[in-house]
């Protein structure tokens, strides 16, 4: 086993591309993944465990959101678990890749992890608005179910855009006759942007943790809350026109 040094220059030549990326993940959750990786290989940790650990401190961040009264200390701790809980759902991929132990159950289970976090935020939001907010009217019990609809669609639209295009890529160099391999259909076409690192800012989900530090001002919460959901839903507009436009590109004939 080599020093935490060698381990994280070797994780430094692991890693996904940044195309696509928010500044984000690339510059926040990428590197702080980077250096649990590497204390996770040190401990010898396997990826699924890691990706435990993930959920672990996700749903008890999300859980004290439901089930505790909000306040300024809240918020600091449901973000800081929150925020921890990301970067070891970056890391356990960071380790799969370094030590060649991924496969199909590990790929399964983070994105088992993943949905059930998705649906739980806004679950933990919404039970939070009904039992401690002094909420202006009842339609902001609404609020939550359009987000957590917006953020699922997001989610699982993105992986059939991937598995699919996957497919109908590896069809049409089959017909073909090509010889390479064809290009992962998954990652964007585009060079790595600035500018749309930079765009993707408001639909990461780390950016989105942020709005949690608001937990001790209910009335600056939900302003900001609100203001993600629409971010999102306009984002997931945009997200299904550019995919369903990729996919029929990739339509035979």
């Amino acid at each position: 086993m080599g020093s935490t040094g060698t381990v994280l220059r070797e994780l430094r030549g692991a890693q996904k591309s940044a195309k696509g990326v928010s500044l984000y993940s690339r510059y926040v959750n990428r590197p702080a993944g980077r250096m649990l990786a590497a204390g996770a290989y040190r401990a010898g940790l396997t990826p699924n465990q890691v990706t435990l650990v993930s959920a672990a401190f996700t749903y008890a961040a999300l859980a004290a959101v439901a089930l505790v009264e909000p306040s300024w200390t809240l918020g600091l701790a449901v973000y800081a678990a929150l925020a921890v809980g990301f970067a070891f759902d970056s890391a356990d991929g960071q380790l799969a890749r370094l030590t060649g132990r991924g496969g199909p159950d590990g790929e399964w289970l983070d994105h088992v992890v993943d949905c059930g976090k998705l649906l739980l935020v806004h679950a933990a939001v919404l039970i939070s608005f009904y039992r401690f907010g002094e909420l202006p009217s009842d339609a902001w019990l609404l609020l939550p179910l359009g987000f957590q609809l917006a953020a699922v669609v997001t989610f699982c639209a993105g992986l059939l855009r991937e598995q699919l295009g996957k497919a109908a890529a590896t069809a049409l160099a089959a017909t073909a006759q090509a010889s390479p391999a064809p290009a992962d259909p998954g990652t964007p076409f585009a060079p790595v942007s600035r500018v749309r690192a930079v765009a993707l800012l408001p639909a990461d989900y780390g950016v989105f943790c942020l709005v949690f530090l608001l937990l001790g001002a209910p009335g600056a919460f939900r302003a900001g809350y609100a203001v993600l959901a629409v971010v999102h839903t306009l984002f997931l507009a945009a997200f299904l026109t550019k995919w369903f436009r990729e996919l029929r590109a990739l339509r035979p004939g």
